[in-house]
């Protein structure tokens, strides 16, 4: 197997120039956009300082392929994007693993969550969880509301506007019960 060594790109989307980052065993990280290219590129740099910016491999432009679609249409799917969780805590992993399984336009609550874990008073820690989440979009964690259907908190560039955003552009509903499947 020839080794890829660490790589990053930025990518355009609708909402904005995004960062990928991957490794031999998938992608490490995605980077929400900041103001612009050069902003995004230093988020990366900052969060992967061994990264290399390089040509993205043929898997992680077929990831980078899906996010630009999803981001445009609210449907594309994301569920075969391989993600590289070395030194991602147990806990964390279970969370991320339950959060890809939220649709599209479909959102559950970190206590719905925190449940379906079989652990229900941890919906803080799902939120801490979600909160240090290094997938953004590929583990949907604007897909998860605070209780009641409230947006909750959002630690990606913009915050709770880019969360919004999200939503919106899959067609989720946002405020009120959430819409649960």
């Amino acid at each position: 197997m020839v080794r890829m060594g660490i790589g990053f790109a930025v990518f355009d989307t609708v909402i904005g120039p995004c960062g990928i980052v991957w490794g031999d065993a998938g992608v490490r990280g995605l980077h929400l956009p900041g103001a612009h290219a050069g902003h995004t590129r230093a988020g990366l740099r900052r969060r992967h300082p061994q990264a290399v910016e390089a040509e993205p491999p043929a898997a992680v432009r077929a990831a980078i392929d899906a996010i630009v679609a999803l981001l445009a249409t609210g449907t594309a799917d994301l569920d075969g994007i391989g993600l590289d969780m070395a030194g991602v805590p147990a806990f964390h992993r279970r969370v991320y693993e339950l959060a890809r399984t939220i649709p599209p336009g479909r959102t559950l609550t970190y206590g719905e969550i925190a449940e379906r874990l079989g652990e229900p008073t941890a919906a803080r820690a799902v939120g801490q969880a979600l909160g240090a989440n290094p997938f953004a979009i590929i583990v949907p964690c604007h897909r998860v509301l605070a209780a009641g259907g409230r947006s909750g908190g959002f630690s990606a560039p913009g915050g709770v506007d880019t969360k919004r955003r999200l939503l919106e552009i899959e067609h989720a509903r946002i405020g009120g019960e959430p819409q649960l499947f």
